[in-house]
């Protein structure tokens, strides 16, 4: 009996699909570029739309049973007006195209920063489109921006990451009332898209570890006297290694770099920090990882199943909080 329901329900989700694709691509992503068109565009009458077209059959009923010339054509004209605007409306949302996706990495507990770029064909500007995260919270108050003719606007928003791991971007609500608010033109896009959170990063972690793992009670902090060398300034450098003055004297970017510790690698170390549960573990050398970073020391990174470094840079950082970012839930 169960076996004969999930064939039947599968056969219709598969007649549905071939059917009624509007209905079904909610649930299932899409690859970009996502391009808007008329058979994923949704009218509905507003609140305020409702309450102009009870004025108007007031009007209306008024002008017809007084006779009064002059009200119905007001009557007339302002209704061909709302019947326009659902036009113009729907030509708002038609031919807006999701081009790409931008994500930021953050760590669980930040928010993840995302950068939508839109574009469009079209040789008319579209005005008052506004843009709502399903994912994120429902307090937060919707994105409005507008395309010019056969321009690329790039929207800024944001999502909660509370754990760890992939997190997908989920769906994306397009909507408009433009331009009289009487009609709500919306739209949903669903990219195939998933950003890395990296671990939550532990509060007050201890000190970096010494080379034979033993905690050292000397901290990771400089001032702008103990660096050794600059250096050109390379996408993922933190913001705090920014050496403002001397970039100001030349004209570009420059990064600290120093040296009081090179040569002289840290191993940070799964199976040296007892007492302490998977989650626990994890927190604790990501803390580690994004501190040996800022004080420029190379690191080792040691988990159950793998060893990365020694290294030192983005591109190592990276690997280590991806690492520890896809751990088990329960990490042996």
């Amino acid at each position: 009996m169960r076996t004969a329901f999930a064939n039947g329900w599968s056969t219709l989700q598969g007649l549905a699909e071939r059917r009624l694709p509007a209905l079904t691509r909610l649930k299932s992503a899409e690859t970009l570029p996502i391009l808007l068109h008329r058979r994923r565009i949704y009218v509905v009458p507003s609140r305020f739309g409702l309450i102009y077209s009870a004025m108007l059959l007031v009007m209306l009923i008024g002008s017809l049973n007084y006779a009064n010339n002059p009200a119905l054509l007001l009557t007339c004209l302002l209704g061909a007006a709302a019947y326009l605007s659902v036009f113009s409306g729907f030509r708002t949302l038609n031919r807006v195209e999701l081009r790409s996706i931008k994500i930021q990495s953050c760590h669980a507990g930040d928010p993840l920063h995302l950068s939508l770029s839109f574009g469009t064909a079209a040789a008319v500007p579209k005005h008052g489109l506004r843009l709502r995260m399903e994912a994120a919270a429902t307090t937060k108050p919707d994105l409005v921006f507008e395309l010019a003719s056969s321009d690329v606007q790039t929207v800024e928003a944001s999502l909660p990451a509370p754990r760890r791991g992939w997190l997908p971007v989920g769906r994306v609500r397009l909507w408009t009332e433009h331009p009289y608010g009487l009609f709500h033109v919306w739209s949903w896009l669903h990219p195939d898209q998933s950003a890395l959170v990296y671990p939550r990063i532990e509060p007050d972690a201890p000190p970096l570890p010494q080379g034979d793992g033993a905690a050292s009670a000397q901290t990771a902090a400089r001032d702008e006297d103990e660096f050794g060398l600059l250096r050109e300034y390379r996408a993922g450098d933190p913001r705090r290694l920014i050496a403002w003055k001397a970039s100001a004297r030349q004209d570009h970017l420059l990064i600290k770099q120093f040296e009081s510790r090179r040569g002289h690698e840290i191993v940070l170390a799964w199976s040296r920090l007892d007492g302490l549960d998977a989650e626990a573990r994890i927190s604790r050398l990501a803390a580690w990882v994004e501190r040996a970073e800022i004080a420029q020391t190379p690191y080792c990174l040691e988990l159950p199943q793998t060893r990365l470094g020694p290294a030192l840079g983005p591109a190592h950082r990276h690997a280590c909080l991806r690492e520890l970012a896809l751990l088990p839930q329960h990490a042996a």
